[in-house]
């Protein structure tokens, strides 16, 4: 059939959601349905069905599909390592560590691998539903672009420009859009997406209007506030302080919002129990007092990231939970924060270094540059559980000799104190399992609800295509997909 891209005016404008309900609206219509992103950029990441990395949000939409993750679904990943470097994930792979001006070199040859990517795709299906990164309107970002407008341009895809009326100002970030771009790309727009309305939409038929009278673009849907969003796994950082206000609960957990934190989604299953409060502590703030369990997250840069916990004083706080007798669970990079040192002997994160760590287990981690990809399976607490690895580095010390998990294949991750107090785990996705979450909270003296995230992910994804049936005329973007246009930029990478 072909495709069509959904482009946001800004970032989190609410394309990756909207990516997924559409796919799943189309995969519930009978389609055979894939995602795609060409370049994202996020710590969020998945292992995929070929042993590889890609988004959250692909991963994500990929379920919404009913198809395994591929690394063809996010041929381009950038991880942000500092302010100015990323680790460059391409086919899932490491392939190195750019700045941002070497990026902006480098992504225009990179062009041919993401079209690789998307071709294999297009041949294994009814239609793609392509994803773009950040907007169009960022002109100063247009040279060599992949994610936006030099993809579509490239592959032909026909583009929906999505706009957020919460944030405001909508009519100006589409009309706008289309006054600054060039005309070649706002020739690829075919229309627009009001989403995240709250109210009566009726009230907005004056402004729908007058975008499309000002644009020239035809309106396709407005999306109304969609709260099942709420229980799907974020990618963007940027969500997490927005969502750190206190709320009434039995039990705390606390999870210090770090500046390079990663898989943050790990703690979303979290939200699922009664009988607790998941609190993301913001930088500026003390990790409460009362707190029954502190996780630390991965991270994308270990060392930086505990030099920050300290800045914040937060390893004072973490220190004295212990000497209560508070519970402490290190995830990947919080795992090796917890260890007695962290090595960086050939400056993958930076300089090279040894850091000291927080000295609560008695282990110590060498980073290396192997990085460890792979799905895992095993018991740990007493429960079952399926996850992922994804780090780089190896820790061992006299605490794994009391490993946190043993996997189906005979191997042990992990570590937990004599005590029994802290312990942590390379695996991701641990706390999806309702058996291990029932095992952990129950140590709170919570008892645990056993709801199942991935039933609840699915659920939410149906909820969701449910209302973009109502709202969306999902035949016209159907329409647009059968009108994918033929370009040489595509065509040099059939066979």
């Amino acid at each position: 059939m072909g495709a069509v891209m959904l482009q946001g005016t800004g970032s989190d404008v609410g394309k990756s959601v909207l990516v997924a309900g559409l796919c799943r609206a189309l995969v519930k219509r009978g389609l055979r349905v894939l995602p795609f992103k060409p370049q994202n950029m996020s710590n969020n990441a998945a292992v995929t069905s070929d042993g590889g990395e890609i988004g959250r949000a692909q991963a994500l939409q990929a379920i919404a599909c009913g198809v395994a993750p591929h690394t063809d679904m996010n041929p381009v990943l950038l991880k942000p390592q500092a302010d100015r470097t990323s680790q460059l994930i391409v086919h899932g792979q490491v392939r190195g560590t750019l700045d941002a001006g070497n990026f902006r070199q480098a992504r225009g040859s990179l062009l041919g691998e993401v079209m690789a990517s998307y071709d294999r795709l297009r041949r294994a299906c009814d239609i793609v539903v392509v994803e773009g990164a950040g907007s169009p309107a960022e002109i100063n970002l247009r040279a060599g672009d992949i994610a936006n407008m030099g993809f579509a341009r490239a592959a032909g895809v026909p583009v929906v420009l999505v706009g957020d009326i919460d944030r405001g100002g909508v009519i100006a970030a589409i009309v706008g859009t289309r006054t600054i771009i060039d005309p070649a790309d706002a020739a690829m727009i075919e229309g627009f997406i009001i989403n995240k309305f709250r109210g009566d939409p009726a009230l907005f038929a004056d402004g729908y209007a007058q975008i499309e009278s000002l644009s020239g673009w035809r309106g396709f849907g407005v999306v109304p506030w969609l709260n099942a969003t709420a229980r799907l796994p974020s990618e963007d950082a940027v969500v997490l302080e927005r969502d750190s206000t206190r709320a009434g609960g039995s039990k705390l957990i606390a999870c210090p919002i770090l500046p390079r934190i990663s898989n943050f989604d790990d703690l979303d299953p979290l939200k699922l129990e009664e009988g607790i409060e998941l609190h993301m502590v913001p930088p500026g703030q003390p990790i409460p007092a009362e707190s029954a369990l502190i996780i630390l997250p991965g991270s994308k840069a270990t060392i930086a990231d505990l030099a920050t916990l300290r800045g914040e004083g937060w390893d004072i706080d973490i220190l004295g939970h212990h000497r209560r007798g508070g519970l402490i669970m290190g995830l990947c990079g919080g795992y090796q924060m917890l260890g007695k040192s962290i090595a960086d002997p050939d400056g993958l994160e930076g300089p090279a270094c040894v850091a000291n760590g927080l000295g609560l287990l008695d282990v110590e981690t060498h980073l290396h540059a192997h990085k460890a990809l792979r799905p895992v399976s095993g018991i740990a607490m007493g429960a079952p559980f399926q996850g992922y690895e994804m780090h780089m580095g190896q820790t061992s010390g006299p605490d794994t000799e009391r490993p946190f998990a043993r996997f189906s294949d005979g191997r042990r991750d992990g570590a937990v104190n004599a005590a029994g107090t802290v312990f942590g785990s390379y695996v991701h996705g641990l706390l999806a399992d309702a058996g291990l979450r029932h095992a952990l909270l129950s140590r709170m003296a919570v008892e645990a609800g056993g709801v199942d995230y991935g039933v609840s992910i699915k659920l939410a994804l149906d909820e969701i295509a449910f209302a973009l049936e109502e709202h969306l005329d999902i035949d016209a973007l159907m329409a647009l997909a059968k009108a994918e246009r033929s370009t040489s930029g595509l065509a040099g990478f059939r066979t």
